[in-house]
């Protein structure tokens, strides 16, 4: 099977509950009192409402909306790499205030929720500064829209320094063996509209999700007991139904596990593509929404439709969600979403005789956790199923932690592979509080 790779380089009560089409049988366990100490560190920064005005606009303005064009700082060509159509913008920057990290980070990842109408885009850049006290170059971490008609979203390759590089949408420290990491970081926006209209982008809110996860081929199990007997009732969609279709977005729904799984946490939200926006998909097609978003999700430069923020940019863009690329701790930490009513997205790599019941091995994959069993197992939605019926998996707690925890791993040839080292998709309304977790700083 095709799966998407890895770019891994080196509360809410019984009521809400409810509401939300959770299920919380009588005698649930409570949590545990213990905790497990961790070797990693993850921490998310970010700009959202009014503190967006803290950082420095030339040609943008901060309104209740969010950041967007003023009057321009001025126009400029972009040749898209992927069409070779030339065009003029108007355009603005914001540029974040310097952001310290807290600790030395190895990578990060940028993600944004903004609303971009027909004839404008935008720009993310990163430009980190190293323990040493030198700079990187302004990075490229994604060139967006939200639709494909003005330009092919995309990420850029080729970019890095003598320490850090970018991969697709992470930047990374080449050799953190050396002891030059990453200590702080600034984040800049760039506007782009038709010089000949009025509507212009409108950013809600960007961030950075930074870590420092160690190398590591085993993690130490969590205890759990925080939403045993709770699983939430997403809807089921199988990528593998769309085999064949779309070929030109990176072969066709077999290797649509990111978007698919996007779709499936839209869609419990109440949110999703109109049938205006699936028009144009194949009538005879099932399922029409997940042919949506893996062309609206899609990297021209990637060829693929897992880029982790592009896919989190396309859950933001329906009304009232909001979404981030972030790191988890552990299952304990994951198990709070659930809690609060909140399915995650998580990516993994495996063998398939390290995940029974999932009958595949993959070097990166994406699905949904929906809940978890009375004795603590993890419910999923598995895109990687023949069928929506099919969807439904409960997969061993401890097998599952390891493959998603890890950040190495050996593969079928007895090489060493990658791992995600915990990395999320959390999608939510913006009504719905994030969970409050005594020490968490990763969302």
């Amino acid at each position: 099977m095709v799966t998407t790779p890895l770019r891994t380089v080196a509360l809410a009560g019984v009521t809400a509950l409810a509401l939300l089409g959770a299920t919380a049988p009588a005698g649930a366990a409570k949590p545990a009192t213990g905790t497990v100490t961790h070797d990693e560190q993850i921490t998310w920064q970010g700009w959202s409402g009014a503190t967006l005005a803290a950082g420095t606009t030339a040609g943008t303005t901060v309104t209740a909306a969010g950041l967007t064009l003023g009057t321009p700082a001025g126009t400029t060509p972009y040749k898209d790499p992927h069409t070779s159509t030339k065009r003029t913008w108007a355009y603005g920057t914001w540029t974040s205030p310097l952001t310290e990290v807290g600790f030395g980070a190895t990578e990060l990842v940028a993600s944004w929720n903004a609303d971009t109408p027909a004839g404008t885009w935008l720009q993310v850049e990163l430009q980190g500064t190293y323990t040493s006290g030198t700079r990187t170059p302004w990075y490229v971490m994604g060139r967006w829209a939200s639709g494909d008609a003005d330009i092919k979203r995309t990420s850029v390759d080729k970019q890095g320094d003598k320490t850090s590089s970018i991969w697709t949408d992470t930047f990374a420290i080449d050799n953190p063996a050396t002891g030059v990491l990453l200590r702080a970081y600034q984040l800049r926006l760039t506007l782009y509209r038709d010089p000949a209209q009025a509507a212009s982008p409108v950013v809600r809110s960007v961030g950075a999700m930074s870590s420092t996860v160690p190398d590591r081929f085993t993690v130490t199990p969590s205890a759990g007991h925080i939403a045993w007997g709770t699983e939430l009732a997403v809807p089921r969609h199988s990528q593998e139904i769309h085999a064949g279709h779309y070929p030109e977005y990176d072969g066709g729904g077999e290797a649509w596990c990111s978007p698919t799984s996007t779709e499936m946490v839209v869609e419990y939200w109440g949110r999703g593509p109109s049938a205006a926006d699936t028009s144009w998909v194949d009538p005879t097609y099932p399922d029409p929404t997940v042919n949506h978003a893996a062309r609206m999700t899609y990297d021209y430069q990637y060829d693929g439709a897992g880029n982790w923020p592009f896919n989190t940019a396309y859950a933001a863009g329906f009304p009232g969600l909001e979404a981030k690329v972030t790191r988890l701790h552990s299952l304990d930490e994951l198990e709070h979403f659930i809690a609060a009513g909140i399915p995650v997205v998580t990516s993994q790599s495996f063998l398939a005789s390290e995940l029974d019941g999932a009958g595949y091995g993959t070097s990166g994959h994406l699905m949904v956790v929906v809940g978890f069993t009375a004795t603590g197992d993890v419910i999923a939605n598995d895109p990687a199923s023949p069928s929506n019926d099919a969807v439904r998996h409960v997969y061993q707690r401890a097998q599952f932690e390891q493959i998603w925890l890890r950040t190495k791993r050996t593969t079928a040839n007895g090489g060493t592979g990658g791992g995600s080292g915990g990395i999320v998709y959390l999608i939510k309304p913006t009504s719905v509080a994030w969970p409050q977790v005594a020490g968490s700083t990763n969302w």
